[in-house]
């Protein structure tokens, strides 16, 4: 849904695009038709003009600070709960090594999508089988050629608000130990009591479509109980980020349905030294 998201947007939304993903509609296959359509339909919806405005966001910014990162020799980027990112397979050669995390069964299903589709695999693509219920991350990307001692930025998008505390806080002691300089950008839900009303209702519906879904939110921590579990990490200072403030408010200015949601917000950190 993430990937038909980043589809439509180019389809449904207006000029100028917020972010511009060339191959997530032809990784969708044969069902793009059907996922795109649903969108041309119902796009003006909140529950969907909301969520390719969420998803669109939080890429951009993230593949903007990227960007600087490179230009500036950045070696390593890590995408946890990659799912259908397509990052490595528009830029096969960038100069860094892209290791993309998820579970087995995720992987096996998106190596497919992407032999269906003709999308070749770049060199500088690592795979990352990972089961965060057996397996260890840091050793599963070592393993991958991940190098530890190198600072690397983490992109960690669409994942927390589905995990318990425990599991978050258990990950971030894992990222904690990697090298200093290291920049994490993550995303989470906001509690309810720190929403107005009109995000308390779009909340709701989201909450509850994405529970009968199979994976309902798990954690929606405030800003600062995310700050302080970062800081116990190792990471700081970190900056919240609404989407409105993610990206040039230029591109805010538009006549499609898309707007700034106040459901979730960037957190943006690194390691200390």
């Amino acid at each position: 849904m993430v990937a038909t998201a980043r589809a439509a947007h180019l389809v449904v939304d207006d000029s100028p695009a917020i972010f511009t993903d060339s191959l997530a509609e032809k990784l969708l296959g044969e069902r793009a038709e059907e996922l795109i359509g649903y969108h041309r339909l119902h796009g003006d919806l909140p529950l969907l003009s909301h969520a390719r405005a969420n998803v669109v966001v939080r890429s951009r910014y993230l593949e903007d600070r990227l960007a600087a990162l490179v230009d500036r020799g950045l070696p390593q980027y890590v995408i946890l709960g990659a799912g259908l990112d397509t990052f490595a397979y528009r830029n096969p050669t960038a100069p860094l090594a892209v290791f993309e995390v998820d579970h087995p069964a995720t992987q096996q299903w998106k190596r497919k999508l992407l032999a269906d589709s003709g999308v070749d695999v770049p060199e500088m693509l690592r795979w990352v089988p990972v089961d965060f219920e057996t397996d260890q991350l840091l050793d599963q990307l070592v393993a991958a050629g991940f190098d530890p001692t190198r600072p690397a930025l983490i992109s960690w998008l669409g994942v927390t608000m589905y995990l318990t505390w425990e599991t978050v806080d258990r990950t971030l002691d894992v990222l904690g130990g990697l090298a200093p300089g290291t920049e994490l950008v993550l995303d989470y839900v906001l509690p309810e009591h720190l929403s107005d009303q009109a995000t308390r209702t779009h909340a709701s519906v989201v909450a509850q479509a994405v529970s009968d879904s199979g994976e309902p939110w798990l954690s929606r921590p405030t800003p600062d109980a995310l700050t302080t579990c970062l800081a116990e990490h190792g990471f700081g200072p970190t900056k919240h980020v609404r989407h409105r403030d993610a990206i040039d408010s230029a591109l805010w200015q538009r006549e499609d349905s898309l707007s700034p949601s106040g459901l979730s917000m960037l957190a943006h950190t690194e390691l200390r030294a």
